[in-house]
């Protein structure tokens, strides 16, 4: 097992450690996640109990193990704790294609959420998004005319996704749509859940200029669904650990830019 993390790590920070052991063990104990935080077991098993709740980890007599890929991935609250620097950096780089005036977007990843936080200061834009996160951030700026893509809530991913959201997609031209994904290779993109490949893939065709944004542990993997081939992204933005064979191989089918991970 790893070394105990300090008492002072924050709740956050902890259930993010927790949820990332789990991930590569079949199962722990109570004890065990205790001695791999440093806290009490009082205070881990209101850290499971918050987790179990949030359909992330699953508790059984014993012991406590992440629940399917395709369910804790999926999850938006899961995705908000994991990757905060590389979201940030991918979102420093993805703001320079991001002008005033301009029609823009977001899909509801937590990657591209990081760059709605930035576009408060930008200056008037349209902004269209299915992604509650996204409008929260956004409602209260006079300076953004904000569209919300209609449809069917899904509590998993705090966003409308169901099918009369890709009907409403496919009304808008924008000059530019910021996505992400779970997975992508050199040459095809993917996804968990196909229900989010149809909208993605809706949102994707409003564009003219489409931008994938994605951190080094997306890179080089696959997941269940194809989505779209990576060329149909006229821009990548990759974190700059991805492999540079890789990267190369990628540029050949779109304009890759780095974005550089600041230590933490």
């Amino acid at each position: 097992m790893n070394q105990p993390a300090s008492p002072r790590l924050s709740r956050v920070a902890r259930q993010r450690r927790l949820v990332d052991y789990l991930a590569g063990v079949p199962s722990a104990t109570a004890a065990e996640l205790a001695a791999l935080t440093g806290v009490s077991l009082m205070t881990v098993h209101r850290d499971i109990e918050d987790l179990a709740h949030r359909n992330i980890l699953r508790r059984f007599h014993g012991g406590v193990s992440v629940l399917p890929t395709s369910v804790f991935e999926s999850s938006s609250e899961f995705r908000l704790q994991t990757q905060a620097s590389a979201k940030a950096a991918l979102a420093r780089t993805a703001l320079t294609f991001v002008e005033p005036g301009m029609s823009v977007m977001l899909d509801d990843s937590t990657t591209v959420l990081a760059l709605a936080r930035l576009l408060n200061d930008v200056g008037p834009l349209t902004v269209i998004t299915n992604y509650r996160q996204a409008i929260e951030l956004l409602r209260e700026n006079d300076d953004i005319r904000l569209i919300v893509v209609g449809g069917q809530y899904s509590r998993t991913h705090d966003s409308n996704i169901a099918m009369p959201s890709h009907e409403s997609v496919d009304s808008y031209a924008v000059d530019v749509v910021f996505q992400s994904t779970s997975t992508m290779g050199a040459e095809m993109t993917y996804h968990q859940e196909q229900e989010i490949v149809l909208m993605k893939r809706a949102m994707l065709r409003s564009g003219t200029t489409r931008v994938l944004m994605m951190d080094g542990t997306k890179v080089g993997r696959t997941s269940l669904h194809h989505y779209v081939p990576v060329s149909d992204f006229t821009d990548v933005i990759l974190t700059d650990d991805v492999d540079p064979d890789l990267v190369e191989r990628i540029e050949r089918l779109s304009r890759v830019h780095l974005a550089p991970v600041k230590p933490t």
